[in-house]
């Protein structure tokens, strides 16, 4: 630690209990509330008598738990876990969004947070007028932003549009704009959450190039994501939350090798290459899960583990209440055993529509008749989205499975971990110099 400066965030025996349960309406009448006292021995007595279990008003659970953490000027600190291991609610919490149930945070200096994109646009408005809203509502003065004015509309790259209402933007357009004005914000603390699972690229590493510019000005980031290799990137220090409680905290290569190889599963294993998602870590407004389950089949229908290169793979993904999401994305990650995220595909990339609305479940099944991988240990993340402007619901490297060797050519040359993670579906013909027919073999 020895280039950092002072200590700028404290927490300290953070933590954040919700409460879940059966929905009441937030306010009752002086009478209803008397009548509901008054009533309560008689329908416990009511129940008792019925041999009805006694049924709870709700239930609690811990977002997090005793967190205790120092983060110091200028440090760049990677947060890493799976989803639902709290790591937003701990960076709502240093944002003063939401209060700790117990604990307390102290912060030294301006937070400015990206915790999800576009919070506080207007979409009537123009793309000038919610940057100077959006300025606003993160905290920014108006001096400050007309001094930075030409700096957010040149990095969001929306120059011919800047007078054009946002709900006329693209899905790029509108993060690009969103993650300008936030990362200019004159702040000494920034709290990014998970902003590289928008937008295209080249978009992604402009906003890694950005985040690192603003490391070297002594301002402290924390940075929140899936993305392994943009953590080890960008943090030289990261911390693992599990199950709301601060599990280890190291170098970003030390964190990073202890989750990826004790996942912690938060899955139900079905069978062979098959998964169901608990509802208590879902991620969407009510808590709940969109996702249900996932399964890899074969060529035959059967759900397993071991495929082999070359072959078919078909991904089954079970969802319920997605149709009702306007815009939703249906998504798979691919990664490699490293982390590395390897080929990525959704049904907003080939124009699948989701169906009408309705309350029935529906399954997603992606077919790939030729499975590119060469042999290895492989994840598959899946993900429901709102087009490009961020995530509804999502599970980290829900399933693993392995690829087996193959003679994709039909030469019988079986293809290894060493010819590289993919296999290309090409073929080869060699041609006289100056044109003519092809040279046989």
């Amino acid at each position: 630690m020895g280039g950092m400066g002072e200590v700028v965030i404290r927490a300290e025996g953070l933590g954040k209990r919700y409460r879940i349960g059966r929905h009441e309406a937030p306010y009752k009448t002086l009478r209803e509330s008397l009548s509901g006292l008054a009533m309560a021995p008689v329908r416990r007595l009511e129940a008792l008598a019925r041999g009805r279990p006694l049924q709870r008003e709700h239930e609690t659970i811990w977002a997090l738990k005793d967190v205790n953490l120092d983060v110091r000027q200028g440090e760049v600190l990677g947060i890493i876990g799976r989803n639902g291991a709290g790591k937003s609610t701990l960076l709502k919490i240093l944002s003063r969004i939401t209060e700790p149930t117990e604990g307390r945070v102290v912060l030294n200096g301006r937070v400015g947070s990206l915790l999800e994109v576009g919070t506080g646009f207007h979409p009537e408005l123009t793309g000038r007028e919610n940057i100077y809203l959006n300025g606003a509502i993160l905290g920014m003065r108006k001096t400050e932003i007309d001094r930075r004015f030409d700096e957010i509309v040149d990095f969001a790259e929306i120059e011919r549009f800047l007078d054009t209402p946002v709900k006329r933007y693209s899905s790029g357009m509108y993060v690009r704009l969103a993650f300008a004005v936030a990362a200019h914000m004159e702040s000494e603390i920034l709290l990014i959450d998970e902003v590289l699972a928008v937008g295209d690229a080249e978009f992604q590493k402009k906003c890694l190039s950005k985040m690192k510019d603003v490391a070297t000005k002594q301002r402290t980031v924390i940075f929140v994501s899936h993305n392994m290799a943009a953590v080890e990137q960008l943090c030289h220090r990261s911390i693992l939350l599990q199950n709301g409680m601060l599990e280890f905290d190291a170098s970003s290569k030390d964190v990073i090798d202890r989750y990826l190889t004790d996942p912690g599963e938060k899955t139900v294993q079905l069978g062979a290459g098959s998964h169901s998602f608990s509802d208590e870590n879902g991620s969407d407004q009510q808590n709940r899960r969109i996702l249900r389950a996932v399964r890899l089949l074969d060529a035959d229908g059967n759900s397993r583990e071991n495929f082999v290169i070359g072959k078919p793979l078909t991904i089954e993904i079970d969802v319920e209440g997605v149709s009702a999401i306007p815009g939703a994305w249906i998504g798979v990650i691919f990664h490699s055993s490293l982390g590395h995220t390897i080929a990525s595909i959704n049904t907003g990339m080939t124009k699948t529509r989701v169906a009408q609305p309705r309350s029935a479940p529906e399954t997603a099944r992606l077919q790939i008749p030729r499975l590119p991988f060469t042999p290895g240990s492989y994840w598959i993340s899946v993900s429901i989205t709102r087009g490009l402007l961020g995530r509804v619901d999502f599970c980290d490297r829900a399933v693993k499975f392995q690829v087996e060797s193959g003679d994709v050519y039909g030469t019988g040359y079986a293809l290894s971990g060493e010819n590289g993670l993919v296999f290309l579906d090409g073929s080869w013909e060699i041609v006289p110099a100056s044109g003519g027919t092809t040279i046989a073999p």
